[in-house]
């Protein structure tokens, strides 16, 4: 699979992140919005009007949002280029298949992840879900609807916990294995988390100044305000430019070749 197809194309998309869902007023967004009403900010030509100032404005939780590409794919696959202004009888549907294809575009960047790994045995296994997880997104606005999301996640998970531990065999050790815990504000500077399990971690605010993360899966790890201050996150498992983006960092932070540097980091050496 091409991974340019995995990153969010706004120019694409119909805005369909700043109407399907909703937020409520608080650090990581200055209103309440309910789901499936623009928001005040959006342009009539699909913009944002406070895209180059989220941050300042109050919306850093827009400013880390990904769809992983689904916002392009349902716009102009699912829905054929038709937008919800032109076809408001097409709205409800296509808000609904939005979140369901953001799933579906998330696993399947999971698992391109992982077929990039060391995984011995678990290759095959992992090109099966993906090959089943792009069937799923292909299907038309009606059968995404009803199709079994959380069922299917389940059985891509799964699969992705066999790779992870696969790619991590030789670093794991019973001491990291932090699978959900709570580190929100945890003092980690400096620690060897080599081989960690953070998958669904909560390190909000957490201090990782420092901290080795050689080949630790960071799955789903919530990592909003985590300081990454010279931390050494070049080949950490499955670390997305959103974990990213919601954390801090600067020049020392060292990441993978294809992860970049959030605009908000201090580049100054």
């Amino acid at each position: 699979m091409d991974p340019t197809r995995l990153r969010a194309d706004c120019a694409h998309c119909f805005a369909l992140c700043c109407v399907a869902p909703a937020f409520a007023a608080s650090a990581d967004f200055a209103i309440d919005k309910p789901a499936g009403r623009p928001c005040p900010n959006l342009g009539a030509d699909f913009r944002c009007g406070i895209h180059d100032r989220l941050r300042p404005a109050g919306f850093p939780g827009c400013a880390v949002f990904d769809c992983f590409g689904a916002g392009q794919r349902v716009a102009q696959l699912t829905f054929a280029g038709r937008d919800w202004r032109s076809h408001p009888e097409l709205a409800e549907s296509m808000f609904s298949v939005f979140a369901i294809m953001r799933s579906l575009h998330e696993l399947l960047w999971y698992l391109t992840e992982a077929l990039r790994l060391p995984v011995g045995g678990v290759a095959a296994e992992l090109r099966a879900v993906l090959a089943e997880t792009e069937r799923l997104a292909g299907l038309g606005p009606d059968e995404l609807a009803v199709l079994d999301v959380p069922g299917h996640r389940a059985a891509v998970n799964a699969v992705l916990q066999r790779a992870s531990e696969a790619a991590r065999a030789g670093v794991r050790r019973p001491e990291v294995e932090l699978r959900g815990a709570d580190l929100v504000g945890a003092d980690l500077h400096n620690a060897d988390l080599a081989g960690a399990n953070l998958r669904g971690a909560r390190l909000v605010g957490a201090n990782l100044r420092g901290a080795r993360l050689r080949l630790a899966d960071l799955t789903g790890a919530d990592c909003r305000a985590a300081d990454l201050h010279g931390a050494d996150l070049r080949t950490a498992l499955f670390l997305t430019q959103a974990q990213l983006d919601a954390a801090t960092g600067d020049h020392t932070t060292l990441l993978p070749a294809d992860r970049r540097s959030p605009g908000h980091w201090s580049s100054r050496p």
